[in-house]
């Protein structure tokens, strides 16, 4: 098996997940991952892919994943196996913090002088608290780092026109005296037309390194393979809590303006997906923000396709855009985030838009022909109390009645907590006063003993004046209970199903109970001892807690991988690639 120069590493979200005993609760019911994050960020595609393209060798390995389908998986042995150039670990958001600083130490103990590379959104925020740390070389900050990976690759394989290390852009980094150096952070493409989302790297290299499962995006994939394209890198909207807000990005990134990916190229990823995958596609960003103009060209260049591909959208819709949606994608899935019933709760948290105009995009959505309209709400916002949280799921319960009125059940509301972190960098974590907030964690390394905590109410790193973090978990759990009835009231899901959402949400109630009465146990072995015992019981309710996740799913046929498709794009570049070796 070839070595590979760079080897990127997914770590799962808590590092010894399979021995620690740990309630995550929903905090990853509506996202296809489970409680372990185990999705890696889509940066790992496009770095790898735009090295690939300068002549380096990469390969990802999802060691959540891996975890995750083995218990006697040995993360030790397999890091000790490989000899790259470097190791490069993501930290995008803050629930990695704790598994990627583990297998970072890992790293260094196996390979002491193989230099490790952390990247992503809260890597970059929290750079200098990284690279103070014994285990950590390098830092690449920025939204956008194939550019500064390539050059800090040239570097260390020595390459005569490599810069030295004080020269590469939003590099952050340390000689062996430890002395630590921040250099400016310039480099932020006004566009995104110079990175691929082209996953035929993936088909490449899971072919060359004989390892299918290590590139898996996350656990059941296999079945469900749901990719993504991407619109744009920055946000032109300022949700008071993300992390990738306008705000954000001006403060973490130096990005005024989002870069943009042209439509036409857009439009190109989504039918080089196709041609392996016969599963969704989810265009990442609101294909609006740039104006309508990139809007039409995009729906013009993609006009035909007929797979199933999900938008989002950010702002209220008017009937004429959805007409055209409808018309250029025909079996096209809409996601969009009012968080709350309330106009003033959602001014507060910054969604532009007023719960009239959101009803008026629903109806113009499934007029259009939307195969489903998933409507997401959340729990945790600024001036949001228990009960404007149970007027939320009362208003779920009138959305359900309005919009079915042919009973396709194609409108499916979801409620869920803010959880386990506020984003660093967002509004509320700057000035989490002036919000109503209250943090419990501003540091790297206060988020990675969060973590460790033995449920996610202890994990959970905020309350609000309106709502402690009790109240927030007891909302979340009452919101479940009621949401779901109201799915089973009026036919959205079946009675099995909802009976057993509502034996799970009951089970996750009477282990948090137990834990907290754990907690007041002063003798922390007989605490550890405690919690160790109710490790089964609480990876049993760790999944599919508020909701089935089977309810975030597009229905699809059998065989969803072009498995044939695949193979003949390994082929066709593994002979173009030995041509092009032969004319050199």
């Amino acid at each position: 098996m070839p070595n590979a120069d760079l080897v990127l590493l997914h770590p799962p979200s808590v590092y010894d997940f399979r021995t620690r005993s740990t309630l995550y609760g929903p905090i990853s019911d509506l996202v296809p991952s489970t409680p372990i994050f185990e999705m890696y960020p889509i940066g790992f595609t496009t770095i790898a892919e735009y090295l690939e393209r300068h002549g380096f060798k990469v390969r990802i390995i999802n060691l959540a994943v891996r975890m995750l389908q083995s218990s006697r998986f040995d993360v030790e042995k397999l890091i000790r196996s490989l000899k790259p150039l470097a190791f490069g670990i993501d930290l995008h958001w803050m629930p990695h913090c704790h598994g990627a600083i583990e297998i970072a130490r890992i790293i260094k103990k196996c390979h002491p002088d193989i230099p490790v590379i952390f990247g992503g959104f809260s890597a970059t925020y929290y750079h200098q608290e990284l690279i103070e740390r014994p285990e950590v070389d390098y830092v690449i900050r920025g939204d956008s780092t194939e550019e500064p990976v390539l050059l800090l690759m040239k570097h260390l394989r020595g390459d005569p026109d490599a810069p030295p290390l004080s020269e590469i852009p939003n590099l952050t980094w340390k000689e062996s005296t430890a002395k630590s150096y921040v250099n400016p952070l310039t480099y932020s493409p006004p566009d995104l037309n110079h990175v691929l989302i082209d996953y035929s790297y993936v088909v490449r290299a899971v072919a060359r390194y004989r390892d299918l499962v290590s590139f898996i995006p996350f656990k059941g994939w296999l079945g469900y393979p749901i990719t993504a394209v991407l619109t744009c890198r920055g946000c032109t909207h300022s949700c008071r809590t993300c992390g990738g807000s306008a705000y954000a990005f001006r403060h973490i990134h130096k990005r005024t303006q989002p870069a943009y990916r042209a439509p036409e190229l857009v439009a190109q990823d989504i039918r080089n997906i196709a041609r392996f995958s016969k599963g969704p596609i989810f265009i990442l960003g609101d294909i609006r923000q740039p104006g309508m103009d990139y809007a039409e060209r995009f729906l013009e260049a993609i006009r035909g396709y007929e797979g199933p591909v999900i938008v989002e959208l950010f702002d209220a819709a008017d009937r004429e855009f959805m007409l055209a949606l409808g018309k250029a994608l025909p079996n096209f899935v809409l996601e969009i985030s009012p968080e709350t019933h309330d106009d003033e709760v959602r001014r507060a948290f910054g969604r532009p838009y007023t719960t009239a105009q959101a009803e008026a995009t629903f109806e113009y959505a499934l007029e259009a022909g939307c195969k489903r309209l998933d409507v997401f709400f959340m729990i945790g916002l600024p001036k949001q109390d228990y009960e404007s949280v149970m007027g939320t799921v009362e208003y779920c319960r009138r959305l359900l009645q309005e919009f079915d009125r042919d009973g396709d059940h194609r409108l499916i509301p979801f409620i869920s907590p803010m959880a386990p972190f506020l984003d660093p960098g967002s509004e509320v974590f700057e000035n989490p006063q002036k919000y109503g907030y209250k943090l419990f964690c501003r540091t790297l390394e206060e988020h990675r003993q969060a973590l460790e905590q033995p449920s996610w109410k202890y994990i959970l790193s905020y309350e609000t004046v309106w709502m402690s973090r009790d109240e927030i978990v007891e909302s979340t759990y009452e919101a479940g209970v009621r949401l779901n009835e109201a799915k089973l009231r009026c036919g959205l899901i079946s009675r099995e199903r909802a009976e057993d959402v509502s034996r799970r949400i009951r089970k996750a109630r009477r282990l948090m109970r137990q834990i907290d009465e754990i907690m007041t146990i002063s003798d922390q072995r007989r605490r550890h001892k405690l919690l160790r015992a109710l490790k089964p019981q609480v990876d049993s309710a760790n999944t599919s807690t508020v909701c089935d996740k089977r309810e975030l799913n597009v229905p699809l046929g059998l065989f969803n991988i072009r498995l044939l498709q695949a193979a003949a794009i390994v082929a066709r570049q593994t002979f173009q690639a030995i041509l092009g070796g032969e004319a050199g």
